[in-house]
């Protein structure tokens, strides 16, 4: 909706605005809206990105910060040149990675060669918390859409799928959510995989993360699931972010004076397997999405058997999942399925 002073204007100049206007196709990416706020700063990137934006504000009051989620770039701008124009008055371009897909014209790199002084900053993916979470479905995609869902979004458990796949009842796939199956799966050597993954993509946008990963893991649980950081990592990007922009964030914790949205979203348990071996707390209580509604909160018995439900009306084809197709060529793990059974 336009300000509201702009409705009021005289009739014959919005007339004559109008006749010069151009009468090429219109394009629904609106131009930056003119706002006193300084500094304008934009924050492209998926769901992470909202919550930058929302620490930014936070930590700049009276800067105008504008939120542009990769998953709608071709549908708002259609081509990367019409993103570039749009960012031409923003005093601050922060981007995650965005691969040739998303929008015509190429991905964030050429973005980058049209937005002078355009700064990555890394993607936070970690699953050392929850290394049963798999994705289903055409992962490679980057999509949602082309992800399998599960009773609480598109989060699977890797044990619950293999478990259906091998024919085994949900009660013989229950008793195998232990340590020391978690301890044969490899569960725990995700943590430091995951981490030299996370550390190493983020050294890769020129975003060093080492000191931030370890303060975090001192801190306890830090990820709601595998791709959704709690509001205080995402709060220390957008310090950093203001801060090596030559701006002068305030200081003070983001979490504390700003909700979490992305917690409204499905939240995974840290399972009490793997929250022992931690020390922090554990839980099997999964939490759907409660953006829309109030959220369904399952136990794990229930979230494996409505898996289970889920996973019988797809075709075999669509449960694609590359965890256990490594499994499928690890003896010692089909044997693990075997013998539950």
């Amino acid at each position: 909706m336009a300000p509201l002073p702009a409705l009021f204007k005289p009739l014959v100049p919005a007339v004559q605005a109008a006749a010069l206007r151009s009468f090429s196709p219109r394009s629904w990416a609106r131009p930056w809206r003119a706002s006193a706020g300084r500094p304008r700063i934009a924050v492209i990137g998926n769901c992470q990105a909202t919550g930058i934006a929302q620490a930014l504000r936070l930590l700049l009051p009276g800067a105008a910060v504008e939120t542009i989620l990769i998953a709608g770039l071709g549908r708002r701008f259609g081509h990367i040149d019409r993103l570039a124009r749009h960012l031409a008055d923003a005093d601050h371009v922060f981007s995650q990675f965005f691969p040739v897909g998303f929008v015509a014209g190429g991905n964030v790199h050429d973005l980058a060669e049209r937005v002078p002084g355009l700064r990555l900053f890394p993607t936070i993916l970690f699953s050392g918390f929850h290394p049963d979470l798999v994705h289903v479905g055409d992962e490679a995609s980057l999509r949602l859409s082309r992800l399998v869902a599960s009773p609480i979004g598109p989060y699977h458990s890797a044990i619950a799928l293999q478990g259906f796949r091998r024919g085994l009842s949900v009660e013989a796939t229950l008793r195998l959510y232990t340590g020391t199956i978690f301890e044969r799966l490899g569960y725990f050597d995700l943590w430091h995989s995951s981490a030299a993954y996370l550390l190493r993509t983020a050294r890769d946008v020129g975003f060093g993360l080492d000191r931030e990963f370890a303060r975090w893991s001192r801190d306890g649980v830090f990820m709601h699931v595998i791709n959704h950081p709690r509001l205080h990592v995402l709060g220390d990007l957008a310090r950093r972010l203001a801060r090596e922009a030559g701006c002068a964030p305030l200081d003070l914790p983001v979490a504390a004076y700003a909700p979490d949205t992305l917690a409204a979203e499905p939240v995974w348990p840290v399972l009490p397997g793997i929250a022992e071996r931690y020390g922090v707390p554990g839980s099997t209580l999964f939490k759907g999405d409660g953006r829309r509604a109030a959220p369904r909160l399952l136990d794990l018995p229930d979230f494996v058997a409505e898996s289970f439900a889920l996973y019988a009306r797809h075709r075999p084809e669509d449960l694609s999942c590359v965890r256990l197709d490594t499994w499928e060529a690890e003896s010692d793990i089909r044997a693990l399925f075997a013998v539950a059974a």
